[in-house]
């Protein structure tokens, strides 16, 4: 089978890749063979003849609403296969649930006056089959794919309008059955709240109970494979219902407005419970102030430990929250506790740890995924000999008992994909056409989640209530406590430690402890160095970094635990920058990298990176539907081809609470500051109330004139991260 490009076609409203598909569809003898009584397949080349035949695919690159929806019952005739799965899990960036389908049913589905190009003129009995066929088709993947779509309480519309016309239509089908059930589902779940979601709410405490801080004692008593199995097990419970569509840029970036505080529930339940688990581990080592310094050193090795088994379990969720506990700034300066762990698991930590190095866009946790995204167990290799018998032993038990493992994966990741995706590519195109080919790129990220999602079946877990209870009863400390009680442990090592901006990688090998080394300062996650990760405007981020915060983008519930500067220097802001998914999965993480430690795009669908630099992006200006011609896309720290990414914060503000703005060489600074605004939802005609400056470093910043060209202003040399600051 070979493929030839056919160009495109442009028709009223759509706009269409043609792909050629040549395929040997038979093989016989010549003519002088089959003189001779021989077959096709016994003869040598020479003898045979051989016939192709060359069909057409037609995918659509961009369109009208209309046209999007007719394509959902000509796409299969077109060969675009893939075409209803991607329509479904991306069509609410532009369109909602009503409109598509009172577009499918109303227009198209009209067995009576449809227009639709199959069957126009024809009343014959077989074209009306072949649209109700088409029609049955589509629905059934909608309920199948995305039933949550028609959850509308308390009226459900949607789900009545659809059942209607079933019964006019598909009288006493096993369809219109079904729909009758998925609406009595949703009424009777119509009590359940938004936040029931999250499983380590305060509000699921019972009757009379309080939060408290735990004791070494009682944490000491639950097994270390105990603790991992519940954390995945509640991990799993959460990941599974994690609507896809929810993590999509343009959705999740909107989550800010205060009209969308219930936006996305099941992406903020994921990341509620990933702050969760840092803030039980920091609470953990923090909490007690009597506890000594050896059994201080116990506790992070307990958590060590369980960081190992949540690896065993491929749980790379609370694996990444423990690991970012513990290097937290609060964790991470506790020189003498650290001096007090056992050199094995040390190893054995940083091994854990290099897993979500930032190096070429966290490429390692990338490849780990996708290598593990749907094997039966962990492939654990380990340069520790102690370390890998102990893992291979428990592997061997897995096995043994048949016991199979789905992947939890870091949401981080993929919501920073998403992000840099939506950020660097169109809506629109030229004529005002919606860009599909930016759903395509996108749908390879969601592919992904699906696909974990499935994987997370295999999981045979069983809730352990004592454990559950006591972790749902856990106080967390608040930065400045943390880090209050961090200094009371170890006064002394304070005027060693230096702000997170002076580090510049994410993973500080503990190495360092056995050499005499005085200075230790918190790691922070640095943007990746390929290509831009967008990250989501939010939990997830508009970048996306090693510890929850990657997911925060400026909500406080969403903050998580990282390192912080001490509260006696505000100067020394928090520069948590979330995982720069690489500008889109090559393909998401929404991810958002870039070169100068941030993301790059490099790598494979969970690169966010991916599939970006080879494809083409439509300019500003022009607005056309991207060319043949493949163009790099914009990513953060990088000018190419006269436009990057930069990351805007408000003054005054976390620097990690940030957007993702995409500009050009034609911007200047009122254009930016506008859109700045827009991002962090504040009235776009202040303009002249602001000033745009970039970070230059820690004490020094580049101020731009009133009418200067950001684009050619900006200093290339270091991080594209600018301040927007109220005027004096």
């Amino acid at each position: 089978t070979t493929f030839q490009d056919g160009g495109e076609e442009v028709e009223d409203g759509a706009v269409y890749n043609v792909t050629l598909k040549k395929v040997q569809i038979q093989q016989a003898a010549n003519k002088g063979a089959r003189w001779l009584g021989g077959e096709g397949d016994q003869l040598p080349p020479e003898h045979t003849v051989r016939q192709y035949e060359t069909s057409k695919i037609r995918a659509i690159k961009a369109g009208t609403l209309e046209k999007l929806v007719e394509n959902l019952l000509t796409a299969f005739g077109d060969a675009d296969f893939s075409y209803i799965s991607i329509f479904l899990a991306t069509y609410r960036a532009f369109a909602s649930p009503r409109a598509v389908l009172e577009l499918l049913l109303d227009r198209f589905g009209n067995l009576e006056t449809s227009s639709h190009g199959e069957v126009a003129n024809l009343n014959s009995l077989e074209s009306e089959m072949v649209l109700r066929a088409e029609i049955a088709s589509v629905l059934r993947a909608w309920l199948d794919q995305c039933s949550e779509d028609f959850r509308e309480p308390p009226d459900y519309m949607c789900l009545l309008k659809l059942l209607d016309y079933l019964k006019n239509n598909m009288p006493n089908s096993d369809m219109e059955s079904r729909v009758q059930n998925l609406l009595k589902q949703f009424k009777n779940q119509e009590v359940e709240a938004v936040d029931g979601f999250c499983s380590t709410s305060s509000s699921d405490l019972v009757d009379g109970e309080e939060l408290e801080m735990s004791s070494p004692e009682e944490f000491s008593s639950f097994q270390d494979h105990v603790v991992a199995e519940q954390l995945t097990y509640m991990d799993v419970m959460l990941f599974r219902r994690v609507v896809p569509y929810h993590c999509l840029g343009s959705i999740w970036s909107q989550r800010d407005k205060k009209e969308n505080k219930n936006l996305a529930p099941t992406v903020r339940a994921t990341i509620t419970q990933f702050n969760a688990v840092t803030k039980c581990v920091i609470s953990t080592i923090l909490g007690t102030r009597e506890l000594k310094i050896q059994q201080r050193a116990k506790i992070i090795e307990k958590w060590i430990h369980i960081a190992h088994e949540c690896r065993i379990l491929k749980n790379f969720s609370s694996l990444r929250a423990i690991v970012s506990a513990l290097q937290s700034n609060s964790i991470y300066r506790l020189k003498t506790t650290w001096m007090c762990v056992s050199k094995d698991i040390l190893l054995m930590y940083e091994e854990l740890s290099e897993i979500f190095s930032d190096h070429d866009n966290y490429l390692t946790s990338r490849e780990l995924l996708m290598k593990e995204a749907t094997s039966k167990f962990a492939n654990l290799d380990s340069s520790e000999k102690e370390n890998q018998k102990k893992s291979q032993k428990r592997l061997q038990l897995q096995k043994t008992k048949g016991v199979m493992q789905g992947t939890v994966p870091y949401l981080g990741t993929f919501l920073t994909d998403l992000i840099m995706l939506d950020t660097a590519l169109q809506d629109y195109v030229e004529g005002g056409l919606i860009n599909f080919e930016k759903r395509r790129r996108e749908f390879e990220v969601i592919a992904q989640i699906k696909l974990l999602q499935s994987s997370c079946n295999s999981y045979c877990l069983i809730p352990d209530q004592k454990f559950i209870q006591w972790f749902r009863r856990q106080r967390h400390l608040t930065e400045e406590e943390s880090y209050k009680l961090s200094r009371e442990a170890e006064a002394a090592a304070d005027t060693n430690i230096l702000s997170p901006k002076s580090q510049k990688s994410m993973v500080k090998r503990i190495s360092t402890l056995f050499l005499g080394t005085d200075v230790f300062t918190p790691p922070k996650e640095q943007p990746l160095k390929s290509s831009p990760v967008g990250g989501s405007s939010g939990e997830s981020t508009d970048s996306a970094s090693v510890s929850s915060c990657e997911f925060n983008h400026s909500e406080t519930e969403d903050v998580c635990v990282t390192p912080v500067s001490s509260p006696e220097d505000p100067l020394k802001k928090v520069q948590l920058r979330p995982l720069h998914a690489a500008g889109r999965p090559k393909t998401l993480a929404q991810g958002s990298c870039s070169d100068k430690g941030s993301g790059s795009s490099k790598g494979s669908v969970f690169d966010a990176g991916s599939g970006l630099d080879s494809g083409s992006i439509p300019t500003r200006d022009s607005g056309s539907v991207p060319s043949s011609a493949p163009r790099v896309l914009p990513v953060y720290n990088r000018q190419s081809e006269g436009s990057c990414i930069i990351r805007v914060s408000m003054d005054g503000l976390q620097d990690s609470v940030y957007k993702s703005i995409l500009i050009t060489n034609q911007d200047r600074i009122p254009d930016v500051t506008q859109r700045a605004l827009l991002k962090h939802n504040l009235e776009p005609d202040a303009v002249e109330d602001y000033e745009l400056v970039q970070v230059i470093s820690e004490d020094k910043e580049l101020v731009f004139p009133r009418d200067a060209n950001v684009f050619y202003g900006m200093n290339s040399h270091v991080n594209f991260d600018f301040i927007l600051r109220k005027k004096a």
